[in-house]
């Protein structure tokens, strides 16, 4: 059991490591839900009009209403990021002398999207804090609730982004993969309008956002920083969770997977 564990220390400080070198991952994952929440918040609070925002039945700005699905959106990306350097490690050839460890395949790649998840909770955390220095707050004890959300999610976007970069095989292809992936995902999601306000636009696009993973994973957010609980979205996030990672375990296979292509 200690080996496990010093595994997982040894891999949660490698991404800890390669973050703190990376500064300006840090501040880019900052100036992407800043810019959304003190820019463009401005015109969409405008054009819908939002005020009063069910189920909470409480008057809150459109600002506030915003900041679970960026607090997403830097897990979003971060997942994505966090998913990139696989693709360069693979590429190098440490990916696979890391799965071909006598660690279980399944640990080793929890143990990448534990520390990926990790780095992910301190940069919402610095973002809410700096939302809250331009007077953009939740009830404090959200800031306490939120936690257990912020983990299922961050896992569940590592996750997939696990799944995309076993099936790249190129590091040139995987930002573009990123793109197709991240904006639909973003935007067909109640991060920045109610699924009710899209119902009366299309139906048809309330479906779709509904069946979005990451919407359950901005309600879920959402729902703890009010100090409640989303049980629908909650399970929906676990078994997204589940589904992901079962795919991610068997598309990094050396044998069938990784090797396999390489042949």
């Amino acid at each position: 059991m200690s080996g496990f564990w010093g595994v997982c220390r040894a891999i949660v400080g490698r991404e800890f490591l390669r973050f703190i070198h990376q500064r300006e991952r840090f501040l880019a994952a900052l100036v992407r839900p800043l810019v959304w929440l003190l820019v463009f918040a401005a015109g969409f609070r405008a054009a819908l009009g939002l005020s009063i925002i069910p189920p909470y039945q409480t008057y809150i700005t459109y600002e506030t209403y915003i900041v679970p699905g960026l607090c997403a959106m830097v897990l979003l990306f971060n997942g994505m990021q966090s998913s990139l350097s696989l693709v360069y490690d693979r590429e190098m050839g440490s990916m696979r002398l890391l799965l071909t460890s006598p660690f279980p395949r399944w640990w080793l790649l929890f143990c990448r999207l534990l520390g990926s998840t990790a780095i992910s909770i301190l940069q919402v955390y610095t973002f809410l804090a700096i939302a809250a220095l331009f007077g953009i707050t939740m009830p404090p004890l959200g800031y306490v609730a939120v936690l257990p959300g912020l983990v299922l999610g961050g896992l569940m976007l590592g996750a997939l982004g696990l799944v995309l970069s076993s099936f790249i095989r190129q590091l040139e292809n995987f930002a573009g993969v990123m793109n197709f992936v991240i904006f639909p995902m973003f935007f067909l999601s109640s991060a920045l309008y109610p699924l009710w306000r899209m119902a009366e636009s299309s139906p048809l696009l309330r479906d779709i956002c509904a069946l979005n993973p990451f919407t359950h994973a901005v309600e879920l957010i959402r729902f703890l920083l009010y100090l409640q609980i989303n049980w629908i979205a909650l399970l929906w996030v676990i078994f997204s969770t589940l589904i992901l990672g079962a795919i991610a375990v068997w598309g990094y296979d050396p044998a069938r997977g990784l090797m396999k292509r390489k042949a």
